[in-house]
């Protein structure tokens, strides 16, 4: 199988971390570099969560940064609580140094020089706000050529957003959280030519974490990832919660899994419909996943992640 080079930009949300996980367990993925922005997060656990579940996974080569990068509209931070929890799981804590880099330099910084570096163009897994690689092709406007299609957890087309208008003032209620974070820098990457493959609400809602999917995980918990992700998804069990991260990483692993139709789609910058991904004929032509095989999807993660 051919390998396939992918940069990973996260927020620090829980699904997040199951993310590096799920792709760290894929043989024919090849993960240049993550940058973390403080988003749904606090950066420093959020950092110290990732570079230790690299660690876990083999994966202590691959390069970790912060990104400086701030939003318009933050997130609430009983919503950024779970990366303190997450970096406190005893399992990630039982190894002493953690010997995954972190590197010296702003995650935008960091971000622009890898793209600009490379030979072929790579894909761009983004499971938070945008707001990292527009800055980054902002200091290094050449990188937009090494990115061969950007892969987001964004949006909300044809169902409502989940930024709730009591949450905050002056919405209507339409928009997704990780283009509401910062929908100037999404509708900046918006009007490049970078080919996007989105992974919106619309999808997502459809694919619940499950008690037959904690079953399926509580079925191997002698197995240290499958532990570790039944302890993170433990944390939320409490409240609906859904596979919208590992959703969108899946797609890199099992494309075989979805379906897709495309779709002209636009951002609104501002005003009380900031952040909203409306369908338009005169927005830009993506592509969105649509459907997926839940029972296979939920088969195939368990199976990733039943190792030590």
């Amino acid at each position: 199988m051919k390998t396939e080079k992918v940069f990973f930009s996260h927020d620090g949300g829980l699904d997040d971390y199951l993310c590096v996980m799920l792709l760290m367990s894929l043989p024919h993925v090849e993960t240049l570099g993550i940058v973390v922005t403080e988003a749904d997060c606090y950066i420093d656990p959020a950092i110290g969560a990732t570079r230790k579940i690299l660690d876990l996974m083999g994966g202590s080569q691959v390069p970790v940064a912060a990104s400086t990068v701030r939003a318009r509209n933050p997130f609430p931070r009983r919503l950024r609580r779970t990366s303190w929890q997450i970096d406190n799981l005893p399992i990630l804590n039982a190894r002493g140094e953690v010997l995954a880099p972190l590197v010296g330099e702003p995650g935008q910084h960091y971000l622009a020089r890898v793209l600009s570096e490379q030979d072929q163009p790579v894909t761009f897994l983004e499971t938070g706000p945008l707001t990292t690689l527009s800055e980054a092709l902002k200091i290094a406007p050449e990188a937009a050529s090494k990115v061969s299609r950007i892969l987001w957890m964004g949006g909300a087309l044809h169902v409502p957003g989940n930024v709730r208008p009591h949450e905050d003032a002056n919405i209507d209620g339409s928009m997704e959280w990780n283009v509401y974070w910062d929908p100037e820098a999404a509708h900046a990457i918006w009007q490049t030519e970078i080919p996007v493959v989105l992974c919106p609400l619309d999808i997502t809602n459809t694919v619940p974490l499950t008690e037959e999917f904690m079953a399926l995980l509580a079925g191997q918990y002698e197995y240290k990832i499958s532990d570790l992700a039944g302890q993170a998804y433990a944390l939320v069990r409490h409240q609906p919660y859904y596979m919208w991260d590992v959703l969108t990483t899946a797609y890199l692993a099992w494309p075989e899994l979805f379906t897709l139709r495309e779709e002209s789609v636009e951002i609104i910058p501002f005003g009380a419909s900031q952040g909203r991904t409306k369908p338009s004929p005169d927005g830009k032509r993506v592509q969105v996943l649509d459907t997926v095989d839940t029972a296979r999807l939920n088969a195939n993660l368990a199976a990733a992640w039943k190792r030590n």
